[in-house]
């Protein structure tokens, strides 16, 4: 499991600061209370840089208290020209120590290529997401096969496994047995369980391999459970209830 700190200053709990310092302590408090469950905290970068220089230090910090044990995720879907992407690619994996970055395969090989250079970091590529707008190209009945399979097929040729991982939207449940015979061994970041209303159970049925395969993430339907003061308590329970829920699927990793 996942915990998406997807920190949204207009959203922090009663008894907490409505500014920087503010999203810290909520941060913080999360990570405490959830951290007997996850495996991996994922920071959706947006949220820290709308609040300029203040707000990376918050994504700093936050990547700071961390435990060493989990797989940190910078979701900031970088992607661009190669000498580009080395840039965002030293940000995250050297400057900030990110254990995984979101990237954007739209721009080919040369986008992507920069961030499978670097040892012991993952590169997860967007493949099937769950907004409206994925009908536009990625499902897009005008293709055939849909587009979001070659990237899939062509994406999972440019490095080794170990380094590479997709994203697939919870909510595309119903498309992971076609996804699983593309990309069989690879491991899937699924967004969308919980307040976007993808179905873990679903998820995991459809969508493990022999290892598992799954890094199940839940951000608003954990952080925002409770707008109290006890909105730890209530982040840790609905922590503990996914873990519980994919259990079955997990438990021999």
């Amino acid at each position: 499991m996942c915990v998406g700190l997807d920190t949204d200053i207009t959203k922090l709990p009663d008894g907490i600061s409505k500014n920087a310092q503010g999203i810290l302590d909520f941060n913080k408090a999360i990570i405490e209370a959830t951290q007997e469950y996850a495996v991996s905290y994922k920071l959706n970068t947006a949220f820290y840089e709308q609040l300029g220089s203040e707000g990376w230090r918050v994504l700093e910090k936050t990547r700071e208290m961390l435990p060493r044990n989990v797989l940190s995720i910078a979701d900031a879907k970088r992607g661009d020209i190669g000498n580009t992407s080395t840039m965002y690619a030293k940000a995250f994996f050297e400057t900030m120590d990110f254990d995984a970055l979101t990237v954007a395969p739209y721009m080919g090989l040369d986008s992507v290529e920069p961030f499978l250079q670097f040892d012991n970091k993952i590169t997860i590529v967007l493949g099937l997401t769950s907004n409206e707008g994925s009908l536009d190209f990625q499902t897009n009945k005008r293709y055939d096969p849909p587009l979001y399979k070659t990237v899939l097929e062509r994406v999972s040729s440019w490095g080794p496994m170990e380094n590479l991982m997709f994203v697939v939207g919870a909510t595309k449940a119903e498309a992971l047995k076609e996804i699983r015979e593309i990309v069989p061994n690879h491991f899937l970041l699924i967004p969308g369980v919980g307040a976007q209303g993808g179905n873990a159970v679903e998820v995991c049925e459809n969508g493990k391999n022999k290892d598992g395969g799954l890094l199940i993430n839940s951000s608003r339907g954990i952080i925002y459970a409770s707008s109290g003061k006890d909105f730890a308590e209530a982040a840790r329970a609905k922590a503990k209830e996914l873990a519980l829920e994919t259990a079955p699927y997990t438990a021999h990793l």
